[in-house]
């Protein structure tokens, strides 16, 4: 045996070895048949007690409610998370991080278009989601233009190397809050992606595919939204993650439509061109 042998996994072992376990705990689905059937909380809450999900409820003694599940739900998560992270090693503990990022970048937006429509910061904080929380969050109210926010909120967190693209001096309308969204997810997705591919490996394999749909998903959802707004053609392309599948050529295309019409159209050239590649490579295994 060699001696790198005695090393195999010596950073990670003990994390996949909880992940194996959790695994093993993910509601069935005849767990999701027996929910189905449940007629009140408290049945639901009897059905879990014979899961992995059994203790998250059990010191609940007020009745019930929808908001009190999705609140220990959350708690639970957020125990197993930051046991994970805290005890997680590079390159692991960065990837981590990149999965709070984008639930920063929607709480940044959460409470920036709660206060553009008067509603008060201690009212918005509790609906943000705790994976994405960071210790500035509510001084995010005072800023009125996106540099302004970097400068005096952002320029402190992991969204600090995201946010370049989305300095300007414009005010806070909905407009520009919308556009500062979509230019901190480009630059995140192309960010996490670029992360993955350097790791290689199984993280490559996996995860890649998952960053390239999700980029091409928010490249359609961005055409379809700007049409019959201020956004020109050339605006909206900037806003496009470049690290699906669609880059480059579909993103041109997608740049350039006019409407809901030309944007299905695309997306059926998409997929009879996937079909007609998959056919390829079956054929081709088939002689092999």
């Amino acid at each position: 045996m060699s001696g790198s042998e005695f090393y195999f996994n010596v950073d990670s072992g003990y994390l996949e070895g909880l992940v194996r376990g959790f695994k093993g705990g993910i509601l069935k689905s005849t767990d999701y048949l027996n929910l189905a059937q449940c007629e009140t909380l408290e049945d639901l809450k009897l059905h879990l007690q014979s899961t992995d999900y059994g203790s998250f409820l059990a010191n609940e003694t007020r009745q019930l409610t929808v908001s009190t599940i999705d609140q220990k739900l959350k708690e639970k998560l957020m125990t197993e998370f930051h046991y994970f992270r805290n005890h997680a090693f590079e390159p692991l503990a960065t990837f981590l991080d990149f999965i709070t990022y984008s639930y920063m970048i929607d709480n940044i937006i959460l409470l920036i278009t709660g206060t553009l429509h008067q509603r008060p910061i201690s009212e918005l904080v509790p609906k943000c989601h705790p994976l994405g929380s960071f210790e500035q969050m509510e001084a995010v109210n005072i800023a009125q233009t996106p540099a302004e926010l970097f400068n005096a909120i952002i320029v402190d967190t992991p969204l600090a190397d995201f946010f370049q693209d989305c300095l300007s001096e414009n005010d806070m309308d909905e407009m520009n809050i919308e556009i500062m969204r979509n230019k901190l997810y480009k630059s995140y997705l192309e960010g996490f992606y670029k992360f993955c591919k350097k790791l290689g490996g199984t993280t490559e394999e996996i995860v890649c595919p998952i960053i390239e749909f999700e980029a091409d998903r928010r490249a359609f959802i961005i055409t379809i939204n700007s049409f019959g707004t201020e956004l020109n053609k050339e605006e909206r392309e900037t806003l496009f993650p470049t690290c699906g599948r669609l880059f480059p050529e579909g993103l041109r295309l997608l740049a350039n439509a006019d409407d809901q019409d030309q944007v299905k159209m695309l997306l059926s050239i998409m997929l009879s061109t996937k079909r007609c590649l998959k056919e390829l490579e079956l054929d081709r295994e088939k002689r092999h």
